[in-house]
């Protein structure tokens, strides 16, 4: 698929068939993700592919701050990837100063360019995927049991879709574009 239509069809897809993902293709997607850029290189972006309909249940129940259509989509996706950073060393010099005035902002918007290349390799893999944001950070890094050290970004859920979701609207370049 070339690059422009992979931008152009993919969709956030909140239905999936009940068809599991193969590890290899999620290994195989992990691996595309890591080209992602990120801070001099720091590659601080982590992931954990939660299938355990158990933990699932725990997330979709306890994490997600009461918002249904997350729990909805997390109880019926075939895999939830919880997207993660290493906290600390996105935005920061060898010593521990902040480069920036950005300080930690930094390895949120690594793992943000990440979890996009991850979603663009799983459209060109012809699965689905949405980006979900709503959740209580620590309670899911305890219900999955992340490496300390390190932040939750992201929710994905992944999976093959249950149908075609049209694109909603987009702005145009000349609502979005400034030249000075």
């Amino acid at each position: 698929m070339e690059t422009k239509d992979c931008i152009l069809t993919r969709r956030s897809v909140r239905r999936f068939t009940d068809r599991p993902v193969p590890h290899e293709i999620v290994r195989q997607m992990v691996s595309l993700a890591a080209y992602a850029p990120s801070w001099k290189n720091t590659q601080v972006t982590r992931y954990y592919a939660v299938e355990d309909q158990a933990v699932k249940e725990e997330l979709a129940e306890n994490c997600v701050l009461g918002f249904e259509s997350n729990a909805k989509i997390i109880r019926r996706c075939p895999v939830l990837m919880v997207i993660t950073c290493k906290h600390g060393i996105s935005g920061y010099e060898k010593s521990g100063e902040p480069t920036t005035g950005k300080d930690d902002r930094w390895e949120v918007f690594d793992a943000g360019i990440a979890t996009q290349t991850f979603c663009l390799a799983a459209h060109d893999l012809g699965l689905g995927t949405v980006i979900m944001g709503i959740f209580d950070d620590d309670k899911v890094a305890e219900a999955v049991g992340v490496s300390d050290g390190e932040i939750v970004a992201a929710l994905v859920a992944l999976g093959y879709p249950d149908g075609d979701p049209k694109a909603p609207p987009r702005k145009d370049a000349d609502a979005l574009l400034n030249f000075r």
